[in-house]
């Protein structure tokens, strides 16, 4: 993983929260992630949605009334960015236009890519195990039951999955979706700088039918749904934006509006455990069942059961001991849209 140092070892800290300074200390150093933090004018042809004023409001009195609390509770969350919060600093757009100026720069001069997020290993076990889990998903909704087909069938199967990356940075979690026979892709990213990357690095690598434009997923201008939703990143630094609880709750408004009835959201995260997105996930699910009324106005729209429901994880990243206990340094969670 670029820049992932092994946690310190100090006896005061759990697994986890050792997990989340490691994280946050090497991602300062990796520029080609970009994440949806602060809404802002969006250049495209999508319809216009709430403006961010109301909807903040809207995230900030759901989250004050509800009962539960959001698993991204940083304390600097709540602090303006200071010199030494590169927490803070992390969830800024201005941090990511800044990293993506420098990145252009570098395609530009020397032809660089810019880092992986997570790093290549990550990436390529994500996309395989999305593979096989989309294969999966596809034999069952056609009743194929002869498992030696896998392999053979795997791009038709693939062919009826619509996808988009989330924060998609220098799209190269799509180009690597594209190796594992995906051909439905899109990239969004609110940094315009990270769009223009990510489109010469498709051309130039020869994924010219990736498409990439400019939008936030706090705001999002999105009209099509996706069968498949990534997200490699995005909801942690979200977290780290001073409003990042909040955000948090706009950011799952705003994703379950983008996955398609029967697809799927995969989310890698370095900063919650998988425990942690599920407690995440039942919230929303508990504050939607809050909002939707009484029982029978659920039967009559159809929404009598949650918006999302786990499916599945990675089980195959490396873990290390500490304290007694076993951690991960990245958790990748997948949940199927009901």
């Amino acid at each position: 993983m670029a820049g992932i140092r092994l946690p310190p070892e100090e006896p005061e800290t759990t697994p986890q929260q050792q997990a989340r300074a490691t994280a946050t200390d090497s991602l300062a150093s990796d520029d080609d992630r970009s994440i949806a933090a602060d809404s802002w004018s969006i250049k495209s042809e999508y319809g216009s949605t709430l403006d961010d004023d109301q909807r903040h409001a809207d995230a900030a009195e759901a989250l004050s009334s509800a009962n539960f609390r959001v698993s991204s509770d940083y304390s600097s969350d709540k602090e303006e960015p200071d010199a030494d919060g590169g927490q803070s600093m992390l969830g800024l757009q201005s941090y990511w236009d800044a990293a993506y100026s420098d990145e252009l720069s570098n395609f530009r001069e020397h032809g660089h890519t810019g880092e992986v997020w997570f790093g290549d290993d990550v990436m390529e076990i994500v996309t395989s195990w999305t593979k096989d889990l989309c294969v999966e998903i596809s034999q069952k909704e056609m009743s194929v039951s002869d498992n030696g087909e896998v392999n053979d069938q795997a791009d038709k199967y693939l062919s009826s999955w619509n996808v988009l990356d989330l924060g998609t940075g220098n799209g190269l979690l799509l180009h690597q979706l594209a190796k594992e026979g995906f051909s439905d892709l899109t990239g969004t990213d609110y940094s315009e700088g990270a769009v223009e990357l990510a489109q010469h690095l498709s051309q130039r690598d020869g994924f010219p039918n990736i498409r990439f434009m400019v939008d936030d997923i706090l705001d999002t201008k999105l009209e099509r749904q996706f069968k498949l939703v990534m997200d490699k990143g995005t909801l942690d630094a979200i977290g780290l934006h001073p409003d990042g609880p909040v955000k948090r709750v706009m950011y799952w408004d705003s994703v379950s509006k983008l996955v398609a009835p029967g697809g799927i959201l995969v989310i890698t995260s370095c900063n919650n455990t998988k425990d942690e997105l599920l407690e995440e996930v039942e919230n929303f699910n508990m504050r939607k069942s809050n909002l939707t009324g009484d029982v029978s106005s659920e039967a009559a729209s159809g929404t009598d059961h949650p918006p999302f429901e786990y499916l599945s994880h990675v089980r195959t990243y490396p873990t290390f001991m500490f304290g007694g206990s076993v951690g991960s340094r990245v958790a990748t969670v997948a949940f199927l849209r009901k």
